[in-house]
């Protein structure tokens, strides 16, 4: 199934009751930009998700930078943003479909299917001289119930599995420098889980930071087999989601988010660390 809409067809749906659209800026370095962007203008009828206080939970010893909210609190703010089951939703940000893959797959996780993301940033909507408004809209209070799908989530014990299995390939999102040991500013720990491939997030955009058509797709995950698991892992579980997405549209129903990351692994002193510094 193809989740990756486009700013004609998302342009058309503007105003239809069942659709919900959900602004999802945010920037790590300045938690309340994305916010203010949102308030600043955003495209119409749109909600704001912010990544850290509506799609995370606080930070404790283990479990990552962004742990996953509680599936409870998470639900409750989609229904007061007037989703529930019958509500298709598109979620876009700014910032390479990071935090829009970020909402699209804990939706799928909590069992709604119907959820898209644009495939280009907000800045190149307004570019094509689409509609963009500053009014907050307000929608009425609907009931949106989840229905787990365990089956996305990678636990950390299946990770240490997979270490030892040859039917699994566990990749690597982060940027090279990370990946390979270098250095790691975000972390401060380098290099990656033994065994994954590395394919940078940002790999699957353009030059102009559109999504790059499912083809080209095919074309970039050309060597990981559809037979095997793949478990999709960057520095908290937000970027991984984009390769995970971006899996699904080139045909892959076999991959799954080890959602605590990079920065979840390196909490614990006796899992193994591989680098690649003189490659």
């Amino acid at each position: 199934m193809q989740y990756l809409v486009t700013s004609d067809w998302v342009e058309h749906q503007l105003g239809k009751e069942k659709i919900r659209l959900v602004d999802c800026r945010f920037d790590l370095g300045d938690p309340m930009k994305g916010r203010e962007q949102y308030v600043e203008e955003h495209i119409p009828g749109a909600v704001h998700f912010d990544l850290e206080k509506d799609m995370s939970s606080e930070v404790s010893n283990h479990g990552g930078r962004h742990p996953l909210p509680d599936i409870d609190d998470f639900s409750e703010k989609v229904s007061r943003a007037g989703i529930d089951k019958d509500t298709k939703v598109v979620a876009y940000d700014d910032q390479g479909g990071a935090m829009a893959a970020r909402l699209w797959w804990m939706l799928m996780y909590a069992g709604h299917s119907d959820v898209y993301v644009l495939d280009r940033p907000f800045s190149l909507w307004k570019e094509e001289g689409r509609p963009v408004e500053h009014k907050i809209p307000e929608y009425e209070h609907k009931v949106f119930i989840p229905n787990i799908e365990p089956n996305l989530l990678v636990h950390l014990e299946e990770v240490k599995l997979a270490l030892h299995d040859d039917t699994v390939t566990l990749i690597d999102a982060r940027d090279e420098d990370r990946y390979k040991g270098k250095q790691d500013m975000v972390d401060g720990v380098a290099g990656h889980i033994p065994g994954a491939r590395h394919y940078f997030w940002k790999d699957i955009l353009d030059e102009k930071g559109k999504w790059k058509s499912g083809e080209k797709l095919k074309q970039h995950f050309k060597d990981l087999s559809k037979e095997d698991d793949i478990f999709s892992y960057c520095g908290s579980g937000v970027t991984a989601c984009v390769n995970v997405l971006a899996l699904k549209d080139a045909g892959y129903e076999n991959a799954r988010l080890y959602a605590g990351s990079w920065s979840d692994w390196i909490t614990y002193d006796d899992l193994p660390i591989e680098k690649e510094e003189d490659t």
